[in-house]
């Protein structure tokens, strides 16, 4: 009810563009006024001595009618300048054509509203003050009080109607369907974490069970309901890390040619004829590239005005080709292969999870130890990377310092299942996940803190379907707090850094103060222009980190961006984010350190073992393994 409130009534998400957010709030907020004029309208068509009752007489109704109908020209005119003069490159593959007639619908039903109240005032026909009515009022003076008028003031009340009825008509036809249908599919919209993913039930009798999406009849409800309610105003397409760096994937254009598949067969299925067999969405609707160019960023989510899961569609595409034909990128058959056998992308021994650790001191949670205060989930990462790795060594300095009681689980961590999940194998993602669950509960966890914001977001977001249930914080976060309450105590070296926005961070997970304290804490902070909620991707979502990337890297093309503010540190917060960045930033010739906030704040600390000793608690010399 609060989306409803929020992003169909208050506009909220289309309001973020100031000025076409105020030229659609016009007019939507125009026809909620104007709606009852309409059965005025109806009534005088009949009897031109009638109205509503009571509402039709009242004199600051009609001044509401005036002031909104104005604002709906307003607002029509500044849509055709957008649409026509503009003519931004969001619009392109849109019904255009559609749009303008529309427009012209929409025009003619407040123009032909305004005259109709001009013409009765006209005729002494108004029953209310016309001094209430300025606009109306001053447009009556164009008309006399003869029979001319009383013809023009039938012609204008039908005119007025028989547009409305041709605009109801034509509207289940059009790319506006979704007048009709965006309130349903927001209010039906996720409320739970954005960055969550249904889970598919193989506990299920075999004809019930869903294997993703392959054709029409296997899309959900709210997937149907989705196509129905897309707008083709190319906001998702505007801020598609994808489509920005030339691939070929537009979520607008996925949506659309996912309707028009529907709207072809989906009366051919309801009628049920005779031998007619649905085609295959891939490659009928979109080709094998849309499916795979996703990171799965979030941001077309964020970002559409009627609440469409993109990410959603696309995620139960890769599933119907991953589980369902085996098809799916070759490079990255050996990252399944290794999740599967290894436990972790990278294919590395379990028995090594852990060795980043050794040196430290770090203990390593057995089966029957008593559970920790809390405990460090390392992620593969972190664990198996060397870049990533320096991470996930300077949170457990930082952890030391700070006295905090904490473990990890070493060859007992396995993979979340994310890359797999993301990729389409929900199988493979699902025994992982079953797998860590019984971990953790039979170790009595109940706070985790992972430095990887796919992890976090999974064990978070996600377990909960397979019943684990955990506190799960951000290693950003927890080390903020920890500098906040004194028990770590950095000195700012004043060197310029920026902060990147992991996607599954700042978007899905909204984490983007505490990093960004660590941050102020240990320098001068500089913003990029794309940041927190509307941050611009790594590339390494949606398990494209294992996959070859086709035309301009995503990477690179945030590493320019990072470049062009002139910081000497590049920070992130998260291991992904870190490898890919830095790869970017060479392949871009740029001098700038790529770094985790932890590491950055664990040089920042004025001793370099631990916090300051005017706060906070030291490190056990010897912590028990």
């Amino acid at each position: 009810m609060k989306n409803e409130a929020v992003i169909v009534l208050g506009q909220k998400k289309l309001l973020q563009r100031l000025v076409p957010g105020l030229i659609h709030a016009a007019i939507f907020w125009g026809f909620l006024v104007l709606f009852p004029t309409i059965v005025i309208a109806m009534i005088g068509a009949v009897d031109k001595e009638s109205t509503l009752p009571w509402l039709g007489h009242q004199g600051w109704f009609a001044l509401m009618v005036d002031v909104f109908a104005v604002m709906v020209l307003a607002g029509v005119i500044g849509a055709v300048i957008i649409r026509k003069v503009q003519r931004p490159a969001r619009f392109e593959g849109s019904h255009l054509g559609e749009a303008d007639l529309i427009l012209a619908l929409i025009a003619g039903i407040v123009t032909t509203l305004l005259c109709w109240h001009a013409s009765r005032i006209a005729l002494g026909l108004n029953e209310w003050d016309p001094d209430w009515s300025p606009v109306s009022n001053a447009l009556s003076n164009l008309f006399g009080d003869g029979g001319v008028t009383e013809v023009l003031e039938r012609v204008f009340v039908w005119a007025h109607i028989l547009i409305i009825l041709s605009f109801l008509a034509y509207l289940p036809h059009s790319k506006h369907l979704h007048i009709a249908t965006a309130a349903f599919n927001v209010y039906f919209g996720r409320t739970r974490a954005r960055g969550r993913l249904e889970p598919l039930r193989f506990d299920v009798p075999e004809e019930e069970m869903r294997f993703g999406a392959g054709t029409v009849p296997d899309l959900t409800w709210k997937q149907t309901l989705d196509t129905f309610s897309c707008t083709e105003c190319g906001r998702c397409q505007d801020v598609c890390p994808a489509w920005n760096t030339g691939k070929e994937l537009s979520p607008k254009l996925l949506i659309m040619a996912l309707r028009d598949q529907v709207f072809e067969e989906g009366p051919k299925l309801v009628r049920g004829e005779e031998g007619f067999e649905p085609s295959p969405l891939v490659p009928n609707a979109v080709t094998d590239n849309v499916v795979w160019d996703c990171v799965t960023c979030g941001a077309c989510v964020r970002e559409c005005p009627v609440s469409i899961e993109h990410v959603d569609h696309i995620i139960d595409l890769r599933r119907h080709l991953v589980m369902m034909e085996s098809s799916f990128p070759t490079e990255s058959e050996q990252m399944l292969r290794d999740v599967e056998r290894a436990s972790n992308p990278w294919g590395k021994p379990q028995t090594e999870r852990a060795d980043w650790a050794e040196e430290l001191g770090v203990r390593v949670l057995e089966p029957g130890d008593p559970a920790p205060e809390v405990l460090y989930w390392v992620g593969c990462a972190a664990s198996f990377d060397e870049r990533a790795r320096t991470a996930a060594q300077s949170t457990a300095k930082l952890l030391q310092a700070a006295g905090v009681d904490f473990a990890i689980l070493g060859p007992r961590e396995s993979c979340t299942g994310d890359p797999a999940r993301r990729m389409g194998n929900e199988y493979l993602y699902q025994a992982h996940a079953e797998q860590n669950v019984s971990t953790l509960n039979d170790a009595g966890v109940t706070k985790i803190v992972a430095s990887c914001p796919h992890c976090f977001n999974t064990i978070g977001n996600e377990y909960s379907d397979f019943g684990g249930n955990y506190e799960v914080v951000h290693h950003s976060e927890l080390l903020a707090d920890l500098v906040q309450e004194g028990r770590l105590q950095p000195e700012s070296n004043g060197k310029t850094i920026t902060y990147h926005d992991s996607c599954y961070l700042a978007r899905h997970n909204d984490v983007r103060a505490d990093p960004r304290a660590i941050v102020e804490a240990v320098g001068t902070p500089i913003e990029m222009e794309r940041r927190e909620e509307r941050t611009f991707c790594c590339g390494a979502g949606g398990a494209r980190m294992w996959m070859e990337e086709r035309a301009k890297p995503i990477n690179e093309e945030r590493a320019r961006e990072a470049a062009e503010t002139g910081a000497e540190t590049l920070a992130v917060a998260c291991p992904f984010c870190t490898v890919m960045l830095d790869d970017g930033v060479k392949a871009r010739g740029a001098d700038m350190r790529v770094a985790d906030v932890s590491t950055l704040l664990a040089e920042s600390l004025s001793e370099p073992g631990g916090a300051r000793s005017s706060g906070g608690a030291s490190a056990p010399s010897d912590p028990p393994r």
